[in-house]
């Protein structure tokens, strides 16, 4: 009973608040992150995309998607929670090796191809504001991020990752620097319209793939494993199923919290490119970087400033959640665990190389 005494007195500790701001802290965690991540520059060119082409018409299926994912979210969170595993870890034990192998390499080369693509928009920006090389930028932000997976401690990086996702607040300001319609723009997220057309379809499922993606699964799952242990009284809740009440409300909430903060985000960048680009009729955009170029004349500088500074810091943001999740997948199938800054290394070595081949090509 030593366990659950102590767990009583940290509940104890915990409600002795200091206040809002310090519960909201404790409160957020692998699911605000997972949240915070999905808002990547690839998902800033699909919002883009879908408020250049569709309007506001688009937004309700950001609403929509909202309870999905943080259904699916909640789940992972919970699986390693329970279970002191991450999803590979998972499926280690219940399922055949080939099927694991099969989910895990298709994680990897969709996440390296994902990080290769937020690398070369992270550059792109910046060279958008500063000018100067794109591929030695690249090169730069891979090597900041690896710094930060290998040699930062656990509790350190989750930290410096919280606090990046301030930067997600630079498309809300951009929103309020358009001039937003906000009878349409409302009525755009309550009343779904449908299009009969392969323009509507397309972005739908983009809207639906860029908000339910695989990588966040393996992510929170893994989290939660890495914050139980560094509690010394967490335990997995199959061992220690007194401590479910407390986590799964925590979970909840954390998850909530994330989910909303990354949808929110996705509808400021749909109204915000709603409101100028497809007001303008600037309809051909394939990037969070055309989206940005695009912005300035129709909205102004300093909306493309934020805009584009905010496709740099999403991306700081989530380029290591990218690398590391698919380093945990591996690392759990391989039973490498130890590894995890390295396969994580290796991961943005492979983007590299990769975009290094398309540029010389």
């Amino acid at each position: 009973m030593t366990d659950v005494s102590s767990q009583v007195e940290r509940e104890q500790s915990n409600t002795l608040a200091r206040g809002p701001f310090q519960k909201f802290l404790r409160t957020i965690g692998p699911g605000f992150i997972t949240g915070a991540s999905d808002d990547d520059p690839s998902g800033i060119g699909t919002y883009s995309q879908a408020g250049a082409q569709l309007g506001f018409n688009i937004g309700w299926t950001m609403v929509m998607a909202f309870p999905l994912m943080a259904a699916i979210q909640e789940i992972s969170a919970r699986i390693g929670r329970t279970t002191g595993k991450g999803i590979s870890g998972n499926l280690v034990k219940y399922y055949s090796v080939p099927l694991l192998y099969f989910i895990v390499i298709l994680l990897f080369i969709a996440n390296v191809i994902n990080i290769g693509a937020d690398l070369s928009a992270m550059a792109d920006a910046l060279n958008l504001l500063v000018g100067g090389p794109s591929s030695v930028y690249v090169v730069a932000f891979a090597l900041v991020s690896v710094t930060a997976i290998v040699f930062l401690h656990y509790s350190r990086y989750v930290t410096i990752l919280k606090w990046t996702t301030l930067s997600l607040f630079a498309y809300v300001i951009a929103m309020f620097l358009a001039k937003v319609s906000w009878t349409d723009a409302l009525s755009g997220l309550v009343v779904p319209r449908v299009q009969w057309n392969g323009t509507f379809w397309t972005t739908l499922m983009a809207i639906l793939g860029t908000t339910i993606s695989p990588y966040l699964f393996f992510w929170q799952a893994s989290q939660e494993v890495e914050e139980e242990k560094l509690d010394p009284v967490a335990k997995p809740l199959k061992r220690a199923p007194w401590q479910a009440t407390q986590a799964f409300q925590r979970i909840r909430a954390d998850t909530l919290i994330g989910m909303a903060i990354s949808n929110v985000i996705g509808i400021a960048i749909i109204i915000t490119t709603a409101a100028t680009l497809h007001k303008a009729g600037v309809t051909d955009i394939t990037s969070s970087t055309d989206a940005a170029k695009a912005l300035e004349p129709v909205a102004g500088k300093f909306a493309f400033i934020v805009f584009a500074a905010g496709i740099i810091g999403t991306g700081l943001l989530a380029v290591p959640v990218l690398a590391g999740s698919a380093a945990f997948a591996v690392g759990e199938a391989l039973k490498w665990l130890r590894y995890l800054g390295w396969l994580s290394t290796i991961v943005m070595a492979a983007s590299a190389l990769g975009l290094a081949a398309q540029w010389f090509v």
